[in-house]
């Protein structure tokens, strides 16, 4: 096949259509609410199209999709990357006002709903009124239109003049409204071949989808990656430790992205039932979201071998860091060093760079082309960016050598007796006891110090609190860290509440103790 037909298929959009065209009947989207080949998921693009456009919805609109892993989220990824359309996914887990003004924020023009989410996703519509077209998926939705039914008997043949689409995400946030990542210019995604550290090979390759579509890093590394590089996906619904393993050994699984709790959820299974499954077909196993504490990342290296990769990243763009097993077991507890096309710094309150070894705050260089910016959000733009380069918060520090490495958030800095305590550190050590399943590390209210540190502990199945074992856990912390760093009290709970990309939401769980 000619060189210039794969360019254009890249720079329109088109590459569902270029793999359709060669691997018709191959598997492209595999989940437990249905599945697609690539000629039919490429029919349904241009369906939807079609459809689009009868309700005036063409380059430059948005269209917003609230739904479960499932074919029909992928359907309307691939139509609105061809027709110039602004693509919304929306967390599920959200309320119906939020899901609104997310829908009305992004000026959706078309909105798709899966009715198994039940009442937010009903109550969603009066929150939103401008949406031209309501779609349902998975059952009957008032005031939608079944789509199914939509795109019955519609001319699935590939459209004339294709525009290069893209996706615009919204931030978790911890304060305030939810913010659109926008980009006005549109940047082409080119498979990721052999020249690439995923090295996809359609035909052999196959994708685990383990988190929710609706997140920027499933959404670009276990969906666009794969079906963009012509491999199919399978998408997990809800994860699961062995379940993931049972699908990895069904499907034959070669690449995955997964956070740090998965990988310690997958290492506390019972050794007979990792036995039981055979992962040998993993060749790429990719980690990012959270810091991951090391010796959880040393058994994996040591269960699945040197396929393990690990990235630090932003929706927003830059960063470069990208570290795999070998280089990373030179550097343990890196996320890596960028290289040369990436510029990022490390500076003090003051806008400093800080001395090598010293933390700071992480800023990222913006890239030339395809720079973010928060959606009719001017404000928290330029509150974003010091000059070309611009910080999530992250704190972290570069060795000697220029690796990174990731001490936690400046939002989650514990300032106690004027000294900063980084409670992803605690984290880390009260992990490695046998009884704590999670753990979060919090600054609490201390009238002599300002705060004093507290973790809040997830307890291993079977294991209940007591006074010998918080004295254990307390004790076992300072033997592993300084003093100061280490709890002087301990709760326990249920469940820690994570966010759907595996990051603990410590203000979620700091915030009772500041209530008054």
């Amino acid at each position: 096949m000619a060189v210039h037909e794969l360019e254009a298929s890249v720079a329109n959009g088109m590459l569902i259509a270029y793999h359709a065209e060669r691997t018709p009947d191959a598997s492209a989207v595999v989940t437990e609410y249905g599945e697609r080949t690539f000629a039919e998921l490429n029919a349904n693009a241009n369906r939807l199209v079609r459809l689009f456009a009868e309700h005036g919805i063409g380059p430059g609109d948005s269209v917003a999709v609230v739904s479960k892993n499932r074919p029909e989220f992928i359907d309307v990824l691939a139509a609105t990357t061809r027709a110039g359309i602004r693509f919304t996914p929306i967390n599920y887990h959200l309320k119906g006002e939020e899901i609104g003004y997310i829908v009305d924020n992004c000026e959706a023009k078309a909105f798709v709903a899966d009715a198994h989410l039940g009442p937010p996703v009903e109550e969603a519509p009066q929150y939103a009124p401008n949406a031209a077209l309501k779609l349902s998926v998975g059952g009957d939705i008032p005031g939608f239109t079944p789509f199914d039914d939509a795109v019955a008997g519609r001319d699935g043949s590939d459209v004339d003049n294709p525009t290069l689409g893209s996706r615009m995400l919204y931030t978790s946030g911890t304060t305030g409204r939810p913010k659109g990542v926008y980009r006005k210019e549109r940047i082409p995604e080119a498979p990721n071949w052999d020249d690439t550290p995923a090295g996809y090979q359609p035909g052999h390759d196959r994708e685990l989808v383990t988190g929710p579509a609706y997140h920027a890093a499933p959404l670009l590394i276990d969906i666009v990656q794969p079906l963009w590089s012509g491999v199919g996906i399978v998408m997990m619904d809800k994860w699961d430790a062995e379940e993931t393993l049972r699908l990895i050994e069904e499907h034959r699984i070669t690449h995955t992205h997964m956070v740090a709790t998965m990988f310690h959820r997958l290492l506390m299974l019972p050794d007979d039932v990792k036995r039981r499954y055979d992962i040998s077909s993993m060749k790429f196993l990719i980690h990012g979201a959270a810091p991951c504490p090391v010796h959880v990342k040393h058994a994996m290296i040591e269960w699945f071998g040197p396929v393990i990769w690990e990235y630090y990243a932003a929706t927003e763009g830059g960063g470069g860091f990208l570290v795999g097993s070998e280089e990373w077991l030179t550097k343990p507890g890196t996320v890596g060093c960028p290289g040369p096309d990436f510029d990022n710094k490390i500076l003090d309150d003051n806008g400093n760079e800080v001395a090598v070894g010293e933390v700071g705050t992480i800023y990222m260089r913006a890239p030339e082309k395809g720079r973010f910016e928060y959606y009719k959000d001017q404000e928290k733009t330029g509150k974003s960016y010091i000059g070309e380069y611009f910080t999530l918060g992250d704190m972290g520090y570069f060795d000697e050598d220029g690796y990174l490495f990731l001490t936690g958030r400046s939002a989650e800095l514990i300032i106690s007796g004027g000294v900063n305590i980084y409670p992803q550190e605690v984290d880390s050590e009260l992990l490695k006891h046998d009884a704590v399943l999670d753990v979060c590390t919090i600054g609490v209210p201390n009238d002599e110090w300002g705060e004093e540190v507290k973790s809040v502990v997830q307890l291993q199945p079977g294991i209940n609190p007591t006074n010998e074992l918080t004295e254990e856990l307390i004790t076992w912390a300072r033997d592993r860290l300084a003093n100061f760093k280490c709890p002087r009290t301990i709760d326990y709970t249920v469940e820690l509440p994570r966010s759907a990309a595996g990051k603990i939401q410590r203000r979620v769980v700091r915030a009772p103790y500041w209530e008054s």
